[in-house]
């Protein structure tokens, strides 16, 4: 039996009864989930094993990479400044970023660059193998990059590219690098304890991430068998980061500001990026948007029967994840992220999540260092988010 910490409020039980099931039933090995309700924290629930090597408990302050979260964190960055004026979603990229422009992609606006739209999941050569700690040899490939399709006319989920795209963005209107701004404008206002870009003090709070082998009936999977497929060049070209050496666990990237797959955090951390967001934008005296930059970011912008990349129906809001329920899709096409109509937020690979919920002042986050197969939540996550929608059901 695995000992869970933290508190839980009576009133969400149903949470920690599922927290405790996915230890004894759904081979988790160590997570941490957490639920703020009007800003105050009613779920925060650690436990399990961080280091299966050593045995390592996982404690309050243990963090994990979460992967595609991190996509919100820098999609939240985005916003801020759109927030401020400085940005404007229909405006070129190149306005802002002026090398962009090259191999044809002077047009593609900020908005397709948020919604997955703008053409630009991969590159068609690979990088070194620790290109991902070497921002300018990312963004120098992606501005060379010639548009995998018109830019606006489909949809297709850039998996790494998302993060330097929307994080240079950054850099050039900020002058400040991803990490930097994401620490200086959000974690730090909000006291949290997730990180684009790891100190090295904080190394041994780092949960060893255990991948899960591909799901073999997934047509994402299937697809990234061939070295020429758009899947295999927006996964495989940005170095050995996801391949099957495992390097999210490395030194390097760990430090890196990986912002379409690198943060690392915990449930904690999630929750709290994402409370603001439940609560009209700012929370205990720090706005992080405007209330109109609230609703616009919260809205499904970008919908597709089948994404371009994941070969699955996708449903995205200016950078993050609306519901996407495939449950009724033909097997390949399954993967799911099951969420409330209100809710918007970013799953991670192996099943991490964050959400806010506006209409029900909710902010929900898990993370584990075990992953589940699958694109998006496995059984474990998506019984977690089941069970506070259940808790916050009987609260009405």
């Amino acid at each position: 039996m695995t000992t869970i910490h933290g508190h839980c409020d009576p009133r969400f039980e149903k949470i920690e009864r599922a927290f405790k099931e996915n230890f004894e039933h759904h081979q988790e090995l160590g997570a941490s989930v957490c639920v703020t309700l009007a800003g105050t924290k009613v779920v925060d629930l650690w436990g399990g094993i961080a280091d299966d090597t050593q045995g390592t408990p996982w404690q309050e302050n243990t963090k994990t990479v979460v992967f595609s979260c991190t996509k919100a964190a820098t999609a939240l960055c985005v916003h801020i400044l759109i927030s401020r004026g400085e940005i404007k979603l229909d405006e070129p990229v190149a306005k802002y970023w002026p090398e962009f422009a090259q191999a044809g992609k002077q047009n593609i606006t900020v908005r397709m660059l948020l919604n997955h739209q703008a053409g630009v999941p991969a590159v068609d050569r690979p990088l070194s193998d620790e290109c991902y700690g070497d921002w300018n040899e990312v963004v120098g490939a992606l501005e060379k990059q010639m548009p995998y399709w018109e830019p606006g006319t489909r949809s297709g989920y850039h998996l790494l590219s998302f993060g330097w795209l929307n994080g240079e963005l950054v850099r050039r209107v900020s002058g400040r690098s991803l990490g930097t701004f994401f620490r200086e404008e959000i974690a730090e206002p909000l006291g949290l304890d997730f990180w684009i870009g790891l100190p090295e003090a904080l190394d041994q709070e780092v949960a060893t991430v255990i991948p899960a082998p591909p799901d073999p009936n997934n047509d994402f999977f299937k697809a990234l068998r061939d070295t020429d497929s758009i899947q295999s060049h927006g996964l495989l070209h940005f170095g050995n980061y996801m391949s099957t050496g495992a390097g999210f666990n490395s030194t390097i990237a760990h430090r890196a500001e990986i912002g379409g797959a690198g943060g690392i955090t915990n449930a904690r951390g999630l929750a709290g990026m994402y409370a603001p967001l439940a609560n009209g934008g700012g929370i205990n005296g720090a706005e992080i948007v405007n209330e109109g930059t609230l609703a616009q970011m919260s809205r499904t912008s970008s919908a597709t029967g089948i994404d371009a990349m994941l070969l699955m129906p996708t449903r995205f809001a200016l950078g993050f994840m609306k519901n996407i329920d495939n449950r009724n899709q033909p097997l390949g096409k399954q993967s799911s992220a099951v969420l409330s109509d209100t809710a918007f937020g970013h799953v991670g690979a192996g099943g991490s999540v964050g959400f806010a919920d506006p209409a029900m002042k909710v902010s929900f986050g898990y993370s584990m260092n075990k992953m589940g197969p699958g694109l998006l939540l496995n059984e474990r996550g998506q019984t977690l988010v089941d069970a506070t929608n259940q808790a916050l059901d009987a609260l009405k």
